[in-house]
């Protein structure tokens, strides 16, 4: 190909590009549509290479994702700071950069260099004004680039970046509901003397979050208990919540004080997770079922009913990760036969057209002392009986066996 070779009928060219994006890639999965449309782009741009590489979810490196004519990119997961090299350049000014002559002191991928291209061109990827990657072609001959080849890539690339947005959205969403859903128990074990129920709805709006509940019994004979709600919502959010259902898990192995477990489980969510939040309250049942102690990190207060319902007096500590070596401490409820402890997650009872107080009394007055999956099913239809939940919903009924008549 000469130097400065125009694309020839670009009319034609991106009518054709049109009809393939928007109808025959239209079922295909990420991989898949990126592919297709890296080759159709060689075959468009006349070049002898295409890539795409996206940011990352740190937001500081683009990550190697599909290539047609650079698939060791991929295959050896090439990662470019964003601010250096070629494509770091295109994602950090987010306007197309080209580069006729490739060497060492211009690209940071030794892929470009092993496969000999000789010049580049890179456009940005942008959805709602943020730089999600880079997609850019390449040839083995010199070549400088033309403004009908920019316009031609960069509309490859938009059309990319929304197809690769909404694909990998739901993507994350469902793979968030399939992590979400494989960590919370379909059915609470069964615990003598405790009749427990549980409910779990996705939110309609922001998609699957971190909300879990946990119910597991303890060497020593105690019973424990949990509700979190991890903040943020997506994928990232149920990988969180994942990590720290199983820390609470370990810790509680160790210790039946729920307020010295929150406050281990803190430790590490501030070493380990520095930039999550999450509220949770966790309760620990007394061998006899007498009694419950209850710490809570954050979260809105449990609701006792015996039989009339009313929000616990369990005055809540700082969220897990809000604040270093916050201090915590714990709640002794006593727990007669037939009373019911009630957890729940804010989902349930926040709206952004009523106050949070409005959703608690109405909640306080749908909870009665009655089979705890009563009590669940009563608690969801009375608080979500005209409109979808906008928030995920967690909510956990456990209620003490009353006692066989004489």
């Amino acid at each position: 190909m000469t130097a400065d070779a125009p694309v020839d009928g670009s009319a034609e060219k991106l009518r054709r590009l049109q009809t393939i994006t928007d109808a025959a890639l239209s079922r295909l999965g990420v991989e898949d549509l990126l592919a297709e449309l890296l080759a159709r782009t060689r075959e468009l741009l006349g070049a002898d290479s295409a890539a795409v590489m996206l940011v990352d979810p740190s937001g500081t490196e683009l990550i190697a994702t599909a290539a047609s004519g650079l698939e060791r990119e991929v295959h050896l997961g090439v990662r470019v700071p964003v601010g250096r090299g070629f494509s770091g350049t295109v994602a950090a000014r987010g306007e197309p950069f080209a580069i006729e002559h490739v060497d060492h002191t211009n690209v940071v991928s030794p892929v470009l260099l092993a496969e000999h291209i000789e010049s580049v061109l890179g456009v940005p990827m942008v959805v709602s004004g943020r730089v999600i990657g880079v997609l850019y072609v390449g040839t083995r001959s010199r070549r400088r680039f033309t403004s009908d080849d920019v316009e031609l890539l960069q509309l490859v690339a938009d059309r990319a970046s929304l197809a690769t947005q909404a694909r990998m959205s739901r993507l994350d969403r469902a793979a968030a509901l399939a992590l979400q859903r494989s960590l919370l128990p379909a059915r609470p074990q069964a615990v003598p003397g405790l009749d427990l129920a549980v409910r779990y709805v996705p939110g309609a709006e922001v998609g699957v979050g971190g909300d879990w509940y946990d119910v597991f019994d303890l060497p020593s004979g105690h019973v424990g208990i949990v509700i979190g709600d991890v903040a943020g919502n997506g994928l990232h959010a149920a990988v969180v919540m994942g990590r720290i259902r199983s820390a609470l898990r370990a810790y509680a192995m160790e210790t039946d004080d729920p307020a010295d477990v929150l406050t281990r489980l803190d430790r590490k969510v501030q070493r380990f997770e520095p930039d999550a939040m999450a509220t949770a309250v966790y309760a620990v049942f007394d061998p006899d079922l007498a009694a419950v102690t209850v710490s809570s990190a954050g979260h809105l207060p449990p609701i006792v009913s015996d039989p009339s319902s009313a929000l616990a007096r369990v005055l809540p500590d700082l969220p897990l990760g809000a604040y270093p070596d916050a201090p915590r401490h714990n709640t002794r409820l006593p727990l007669a036969p037939g009373t019911a402890l009630f957890l729940y997650t804010d989902g349930l009872v926040e709206r952004r057209d009523r106050a949070l107080s409005d959703g608690l009394d109405q909640l306080v007055s749908a909870v009665r002392a009655a089979p705890a999956d009563v009590m669940c099913a009563e608690a969801m239809a009375a608080l979500l009986f005209d409109r979808a939940p906008t928030d995920d919903v967690a909510v956990l009924a456990v209620r003490r066996a009353r006692a066989p008549a004489a």
